[in-house]
């Protein structure tokens, strides 16, 4: 038998936490509440969780505050937002902050787990990938440990900066089509997935920077292209 997948879940909404608790339940899920940002980090520093769905307004710690605490300990933990918040700013802060997903209040309690299946699902398909190696320029860059190494320096990638760089070597020198990233890595080309991917762009752009002979260009319109010298699978 599958073990249950582990979802930590803040809420401080009583109600709407204890209804989403019990469905993810329901779902197969095994789901722990926590009513505050500050016990959620307590709970995840004790516990094994596979996701953690964070409520953005919450009591003593926000959600923000709590993504950045648990991501500082665990880079590659997925994380989805919940928020009634519907500002671009929030939503674009939130994917800055490096959340797989945001959904805003009131979603169905269907959405929600559709959501969760997504993201682990992107998860679970990019450790099942063989051992991909790029030499990138002056750079090397190994997708499976997310390494991207230059003259004795590593930089541990996030896991979308790594699927987006993985992308763009696929198609190095060549046009890597904007509709084609979103939906291969969020599953979705909706305008906060486009600006996401904006995001991340800008991260891999800096950390590229050693290697002037490396560039990501916009193609308007159409998507991004990595120029590089050299690029061998």
């Amino acid at each position: 038998m599958e073990e249950k997948r582990s979802i930590l879940l803040c809420e401080d909404d009583e109600n709407l936490g204890m209804l989403l608790r019990e469905y993810l339940q329901v779902k197969g899920y095994h789901a722990e509440l926590y009513a505050d940002g500050d016990a959620g980090y307590k709970a995840f520093l004790k516990g094994k969780f596979d996701i953690c769905v964070l409520d953005v307004m919450m009591p003593i710690k926000d959600g923000f505050t709590l993504a950045q605490e648990i991501r500082a300990v665990n880079p590659e933990m997925p994380i989805i937002f919940l928020t009634a918040k519907t500002l671009k700013e929030d939503i674009i802060e939130g994917f800055k902050i490096g959340a797989d997903d945001y959904i805003t209040k009131h979603f169905s309690m269907e959405e929600l787990v559709f959501r969760i299946e997504a993201v682990l699902r992107r998860v679970r398909g990019k450790k099942s990938k063989e051992n991909t190696y790029y030499k990138i320029g002056r750079f090397q860059f190994d997708t499976q440990k997310q390494l991207l190494s230059i003259d004795g320096q590593q930089t541990k990638l996030t896991t979308k900066e790594s699927e987006l760089l993985g992308l763009l070597c696929a198609h190095a020198n060549d046009i890597l089509q904007r509709d084609f990233a979103l939906k291969t890595i969020w599953t979705d080309d909706n305008y906060f997935n486009a600006r996401s991917m904006d995001v991340y762009i800008t991260k891999l752009r800096k950390h590229l920077k050693a290697d002037e002979s490396i560039e990501i260009i916009n193609i308007h319109g159409k998507g991004y292209k990595l120029i590089t010298p050299e690029i061998e699978a």
